[in-house]
């Protein structure tokens, strides 16, 4: 550095930023705490849960199979994501694939340019898996096409975990109504990179849209319940987004399923030593057709599921296909009757 005669150099200045850190005191002592509480576990056991909580510096996906969610993934740097129909096009061709390899239903959704909405049902339990898919098959392609390179979206995918009974429809007509709300259009059903015109029975629905389980909340005969579909998204602009009341995890939905949600959080690190010894549990264990032959009333079978469930380690897909069952009514009979 040089030095004009005469003047002396200007002292440095410490640097501010340790002032500007959070306490992360509070923190430390927290953790601290929670290893030494695992201590006395026994060693066998603190790894995998030492693991399972420098994991949690991430937002915990819950994943289970039926769930239901609402996903929307940004442009990095708000940038476009959507630049031609093209694109748009493209990403519902790939969005198509996903849904049939990943064994998903897409229920609603919205193309905006520098971001997209999608109200997804995993019937199997791989949403962090399938978006990862979705995002990075839908880059490789954008990058090829205008001649690109680098990320495209902002960070992970967001996705908010919605009760279907309670939220489900709400959530639908947030998504259908993004581009009235951003001033694009005045109504969505002039907006045509949305569920909205199949919804409402103005387009073809497309093959991988299903549009049941939103139609029939409204009538069982397809022109009523699209009718009432139109009148319900158009009385919505009144209402606040729904997201809003999203608790913490992103959990939408009644008291009761955030507790519920909560207790599947906090049975993760069962679950992580479970697996470790899944291999030998499946060893020997009856078959499904054995376990349940024995059964001579409900009573006994529920206990049956529970048991399968439970301690056999089946999942309640394979046991929902084994008795016809939906798989969450399988959990909620395995919960009832686990003692």
């Amino acid at each position: 550095m040089r030095f004009r005669p005469g003047h002396p150099p200007t002292p440095r200045k410490k640097p501010q930023f340790a002032s500007n850190l959070p306490n992360l005191r509070p923190v430390f002592l927290s953790y601290f705490a929670k290893i030494v509480k695992l201590l006395r576990m026994g060693s066998g056991r603190v790894l995998c849960i030492l693991l399972y909580y420098l994991h949690m510096s991430r937002p915990l996906r819950i994943e289970y199979p039926g769930a239901f969610y609402h996903i929307t993934s940004r442009g990095n740097a708000r940038k476009k994501i959507f630049r031609t129909d093209k694109d748009r096009n493209q990403f519902l061709f790939l969005l198509a694939k996903i849904l049939k390899r990943h064994n998903w239903r897409c229920h609603t959704f919205c193309l905006m340019d520098n971001h997209y909405h999608l109200v997804i049902e995993t019937i199997d339990p791989t949403l962090s898996k399938g978006m990862q898919n979705l995002n990075g098959h839908y880059t490789q392609w954008f990058n090829t096409e205008h001649n690109s390179v680098g990320h495209i979206f902002q960070g992970r995918f967001k996705a908010f975990l919605i009760e279907e009974h309670s939220y489900l429809l709400n959530v639908a007509r947030y998504v259908v109504l993004n581009p009235v709300r951003a001033k694009i259009v005045n109504s969505p059903q002039k907006y045509p990179w949305s569920s909205y015109r199949a919804l409402a029975n103005l387009d073809k629905s497309p093959d991988w849209l299903t549009t049941i389980n939103i139609l029939e909340q409204f009538s069982k005969k397809k022109i009523c319940a699209s009718h009432e579909y139109q009148k319900f998204i158009n009385d919505g602009l009144a209402f606040p987004s729904p997201l809003d009341d999203a608790r913490k995890g992103g959990i939408l939905g009644s008291q009761q399923f955030i507790d519920e949600m909560r207790n599947m959080i906090d049975e993760k690190i069962t679950k992580n030593e479970m697996d470790v010894i899944t291999p030998q549990r499946m060893v020997g264990r009856p078959t499904l057709k054995q376990l349940f032959d024995k059964t001579k009333d409900v009573s006994e079978r529920n206990s049956a599921i529970a048991i399968a469930l439970n301690r056999l380690l089946y999942s309640s897909v394979e046991i929902g296909n084994f008795l016809k069952l939906h798989s969450s009514t399988i959990r909620r009979i395995a919960a009832q009757y686990s003692t």
